[in-house]
């Protein structure tokens, strides 16, 4: 059993296997990398017995490595089992085929038409098990001309919209620096899958296909960009750390070096802002008076509210904006989030106990629930680690029919 402790307190014991809302609800995920991943660990650390099928190398998250160190399996293969299957061998659609009766969801991250080619379409998956989620995870979806382009997250962060409104005005488009995109739709499908096992577990519940892309799920967190182009013709431009709704709002330098970010989207906290730097005519002067002005001069906005805090240390700012109750926060790098009083109090990363490298920090499981909250059961399996188990498993199941 794992063993884990909050950034906030001691070492506790991680919870059984039996434990939390979704209990009794097996998963097979055939996905790969991070979409598939996230989605299935959403699952797992509320209670799902999840169960990577995996090929002889593994899944390739196990390969991404720092310092030859698989941070990325540790964190988002915690909560589940390990078997190796191939989908191209007799034996490995032997397997599949014992499982999918057992399960409640079945994950795969293919391209489209590849689990048709290995004999498992929807309707032979549904044929095997009548009530089973079937979470189909792909770049643009199973239908359209894009259908089979690899989806990897770039091309999704590029194609969606993302990365034309991000970076700044001077600089080519960025794409993000973290597996956004899958992330998202990793979220997202936790939720589609938990919608669809709530029909199938009704009284006269069946199984369906859920087609999550990584397009639709980006591309619906970017605000209402197609709304505004098509009422005003504008396309979102690169604006750095401003936004195009209200200003001011940016990340300012302090006197030491280290960066504030600071939004004042309300027209109270605006006026609350120019007092707490010694300016308090400018909520009347025309050029900052109304939010459409700021926008209007947020060059000027920018300047004086980056002059004020230049003049400052990170930590005078944030005690000086915070008893004058200006929203403001740090920009932290991982080391500083880690050690923010905030974090630490609330158990935001907990320490799972490691025995390969020692304690491993990682997000605690989210969101929370009051009765029934997510917890760390076990450590991310080595490959296969889990065959012995899981056949033993089968073949009671085999026995009891």
């Amino acid at each position: 059993m794992a063993r884990c402790r909050s950034r906030a307190g001691p070492a506790v014991s991680a919870a059984s296997a039996a434990d939390g809302p979704l209990s009794g609800i097996r998963v097979l995920d055939l996905s790969r990398l991070v979409a598939g991943n996230m989605l299935s660990l959403q699952l797992a650390d509320f209670g799902a017995d999840v169960i990577k099928l995996e090929p002889d190398r593994g899944d390739p998250l196990r390969h991404w490595q720092e310092n030859g160190i698989p941070a990325w399996w540790k964190v988002y293969g915690r909560n589940k089992r390990s078997i190796r299957l191939d989908l191209r061998e007799p034996e490995g659609k032997a397997a599949l085929r014992r499982l999918v009766p057992t399960a409640q969801v079945l994950i795969e991250g293919f391209r489209p038409g590849v689990m048709e080619a290995a004999g498992f379409s929807p309707e032979v998956l549904l044929g095997l098990n009548p009530k089973l989620v079937i979470v189909r995870v792909s770049g643009f979806g199973q239908t359209g001309p894009y259908a089979q382009r690899p989806g990897f997250g770039s091309l999704i962060e590029a194609m969606s919209g993302f990365a034309a409104k991000n970076g700044f005005s001077d600089k080519p488009p960025a794409l993000p620096n973290l597996a956004l995109a899958d992330m998202v739709a990793g979220l997202s499908g936790a939720f589609a899958t938990l919608a669809a096992l709530r029909v199938a577990e009704g009284p006269e519940g069946a199984g369906q296909v859920v087609d999550l892309s990584l397009l639709e799920p980006l591309h619906a967190t970017l605000g209402p960009d197609a709304a505004i182009h098509r009422l005003t013709g504008r396309v979102p431009s690169r604006i750095g750390n401003r936004v195009s709704i209200t200003a001011p709002r940016n990340v300012y330098r302090t006197r030491d070096g280290e960066w504030l970010a600071l939004s004042a989207s309300t027209q109270g906290m605006a006026a609350r802002l120019f007092s707490a730097i010694g300016r308090p005519e400018m909520i009347a002067d025309p050029r900052f008076s109304t939010n459409a002005a700021r926008l209007d001069h947020v060059e000027e906005v920018d300047a004086i509210v980056g002059g004020f805090i230049a003049g400052r240390d990170l930590a005078d700012n944030l005690a000086y904006f915070e008893a004058a109750e200006v929203t403001v926060g740090p920009v932290y790098d991982p080391a500083g989030f880690a050690e923010d009083p905030h974090v630490k109090g609330r158990g935001v990363l907990v320490e799972v106990e490691d025995p390969e490298h020692g304690p491993v920090p990682m997000h605690a499981p989210f969101p929370r629930l009051s009765r029934t909250p997510g917890r760390i059961r076990r450590l991310a399996p080595a490959l296969g680690q889990d065959e012995a188990e899981i056949a033993a498993e089968l073949t009671k199941t085999d026995d009891a029919r």
